[in-house]
């Protein structure tokens, strides 16, 4: 990694979303504050003080949960905190990606640093110096609830922390301990409270939720180039997209979605073509109603980056530590603001799923697609062309509307019921992260098939915009002419998205212009 990365400084009050893509994805590096430096200092020396008196403190000293009515005497608090992470690390199914897991390592230190945990600064010190050499464990996405907060996949987290488990690194892995070790990092011996520091909060299912965030806000974008590539392909109006409709009505993610799409159809031959003496009165609602269904999208969005955004820097842990000595008991670690805005995230993408494979749909159909060949197809009957495209846009579409129940109204009681009420959060984000996945490859669909259909209007030209995404297809994707395996094409240009290839094509805050 390069010495001129950026850095991303931990202080639990300024993280933004942006900082964990970076960290997450970029190799950004991190460290923590020198105020947050102190005030880390003076919360650990209450927690000192606490243990010296022998005050009765939950989790530190008594036991957890169900059993926090048990006095743990004064020579056993530190088995206590080992005990609580080799307990807790009951996680099962596939792991987290390295961007997730390196993302909740992120998060986790960025709230221990706030200094409401009462812990040692040498616990942020190690989840750094482990970020910024790469190193980070196999964390299980399954088994938690999100009450407690993510319990096991923390506590996955933190058994690399003193030692134990594995380590990965690029492509090798090893005992933790070793490979701590290699990289000049030691493991930490646990202090009081240390190990439900490290396991108490929202840490697993937020890192998700920040990069479906930053995800699903390119997939809008590129949910408006595929429309407008499909209306251009279809020959339809954009009379739907003008200011004055939008401001009758006065939904502001409407309104920014219609000035999206005059911006994206400016100059187009195609539409020239048909301006005048147009038989259609009206385009169907996959074509007139992109405002009506990718604005609240928009609307969606920005509450749901709120949320999440509040939650990078928000004290998740139980006790919390405060000025004057005092240790309080509550139930910030729970996941239901968090598990909520996912399960809005969800069903949002998902509309965007649905509006994109219904233009696809008609894009294809030869009874709909206004002239265009039967699936796209030069030589439609010994030729399939996008007949099967459709049908997975159709398959993966569904598979969102499924996914899109929410998780967050569900809950199954735990710990003897001292957990009675939990939010599943991170089922919420496990289940968002299939469908914005499944939403890339449905915009892929799309834009193959609009790029298809701009080919056979030639030599009327679309819209300047419009032409940009047009050529970004065919850099990846060269025209159909007779059939062929379709599934690295639609692979391709799901990564173009990922990378935000299709935001080139327009200033998103550009000035309004008419059509």
């Amino acid at each position: 990694m390069s010495a001129e990365r950026k850095t991303v400084f931990m202080d639990g009050r300024s993280l933004r979303i942006a900082d964990v893509v970076a960290v997450a994805r970029g190799g950004a590096h991190v460290e923590m504050t020198a105020a947050a430096r102190e005030g880390m200092l003076a919360s650990n020396a209450i927690v000192a003080s606490i243990v010296e008196r022998n005050d009765v403190v939950y989790g530190v000293t008594t036991g957890f949960g169900k059993l926090s009515d048990i006095a743990i005497p004064h020579h056993r608090l530190a088995e206590l905190q080992v005990n609580l992470i080799r307990s807790h690390a009951v996680g099962v199914g596939p792991l987290l990606a390295e961007d997730e897991t390196r993302a909740m390592m992120l998060l986790r230190a960025n709230v221990i640093a706030k200094g409401y945990s009462g812990a040692r600064p040498v616990l942020v010190d190690l989840l750094a110096g482990m970020l910024n050499a790469g190193l980070y464990p196999p964390i299980p996405e399954q088994g938690s609830v999100g009450a407690s907060g993510d319990l096991a996949p923390l506590a996955h987290l933190a058994l690399s922390l003193i030692g134990e488990g594995i380590l990965y690194k690029g492509d090798s892995s090893g005992p933790a301990a070793e490979m701590l070790r290699a990289n000049g990092l030691q493991p930490i011996e646990l202090g009081p409270k240390e190990g439900i520091t490290l396991i108490n909060g929202t840490q697993a299912h937020t890192a998700i939720a920040a990069l479906l965030v930053h995800d699903t806000s390119r997939l809008w974008r590129a949910a408006h180039v595929a429309a407008a590539m499909s209306l251009e392909a279809l020959k339809g109006t954009p009379v739907a997209f003008d200011a004055r409709i939008q401001e009758a009505r006065g939904q502001i993610g409407q309104e920014e979605s219609a000035r999206v799409m005059r911006l994206l159809l400016v100059d187009s031959e195609i539409r020239e073509s048909h301006r005048t003496n147009d038989r259609r009165v009206q385009d169907a609602y996959g074509l007139r109603c992109v405002p009506q269904v990718h604005g609240p999208v928009l609307d969606a969005l920005r509450w749901i980056e709120g949320m999440v955004s509040r939650e990078l820097n928000a004290a998740t842990d139980n006790p919390l530590v405060f000025e004057g000595g005092e240790m309080l008991s509550g139930g910030n670690f729970h996941g239901q603001a968090v598990a909520m805005a996912l399960d809005f995230l969800a069903i949002a993408a998902t509309n965007l799923a649905v509006i994109s494979e219904r233009r696809t749909d008609r894009l294809v159909h030869p009874d709909l697609n206004e002239g265009l060949p039967a699936f796209l197809s030069p030589d439609a009957g010994t030729n399939s062309g996008f007949m099967m495209a459709q049908v997975t846009a159709a398959s993966i579409t569904s598979e969102c509307k499924v996914l899109a129940h929410p998780s967050s109204v569900d809950s199954i009681p735990t710990d003897g019921s001292k957990e009675d009420v939990v939010p599943m959060a991170m089922g919420a984000a496990w289940k968002a992260r299939r469908i914005v996945a499944n939403l890339r490859n449905v915009l892929a669909i799309e834009l193959m098939c609009g790029a298809q259909g701009i080919d056979f209007r030639a030599p009327l030209a679309p819209a300047t915009a419009v032409e940009k995404a047009h050529q970004r297809v065919r850099a990846v994707v060269p025209h159909l002419e007779r059939d062929r395996v379709m599934s690295g094409d639609i692979a391709s240009v799901a990564r173009e998205i990922f990378a935000g290839r299709f935001d080139e094509c327009i200033e998103w805050n550009g000035a309004e212009e008419a059509i």
